[in-house]
């Protein structure tokens, strides 16, 4: 599995065999390439660059061009065992309608972001008064992709406040360029949250 990115891996982990995937901005494939080849899963990807759909089909993934802030109507309820939605839920414009439309089709759906409230971006807004520049958000405020920003404590509040149910949970972070799963204070260390989700 070494590969994929971390984030990739626990999620690939967490996905049964012989399964039915949709990645919602699944990029160059790697993940469902991944899952195809190791745990037999029947993949589908949904991306809106060409560069990314080429990549795709290159490695035999089938993908279908699509902006999913229009929401998933080519897609009947619980059609998919997963659902992913990784490192994208701040780059949409319609956070809410796309968490809603994966919990309609996905019978689980599984979530990773960059947590907002690690400690590294509240001192750079504390003590430099400007938004962080860090490994894991290494863009400028005005070339960012990132439009939603939120912590691990706002997916929380949300999940709380929507009745979804979190099945599982898992906190990283990079350390001496090392993967390292955070269990105190995830809100403050974790620079990423990753959730398996559903009604």
């Amino acid at each position: 599995m070494s590969g994929i990115r971390q984030d990739l891996q626990i999620i690939a982990q967490w996905i049964k065999p012989g399964t039915k995937v949709l990645d919602l901005g699944c990029g160059d494939g790697s993940l469902l390439e991944y899952l195809k080849n190791h745990k037999n899963v029947i993949p589908y990807g949904v991306e809106i660059s060409i560069k990314g759909i080429i990549k795709c089909l290159k490695k035999g993934v089938p993908v279908f061009q699509g902006d999913i802030d229009e929401g998933l109507k080519d897609y009947k309820n619980n059609s998919f065992d997963y659902v992913i939605l990784s490192q994208t839920l701040q780059v949409i414009r319609k956070p809410k309608l796309v968490l809603k439309e994966m919990l309609r089709v996905g019978k689980k759906c599984i979530i990773s972001f960059p947590n907002f409230g690690y400690i590294s971006v509240r001192c750079s807004l504390l003590f430099k008064g400007k938004m962080p520049v860090v490994d894991f958000l290494p863009y400028e405020w005005y070339e960012t992709p990132n439009i939603h920003l939120l912590t691990i404590k706002d997916f929380l509040i949300f999940c709380q406040k929507e009745k979804i149910k979190i099945l599982k949970k898992v906190y990283l972070s990079r350390i001496n360029h090392k993967p390292v799963e955070i269990k105190f204070m995830p809100n403050l260390f974790a620079q990423y949250g990753i959730f398996l989700i559903t009604k």
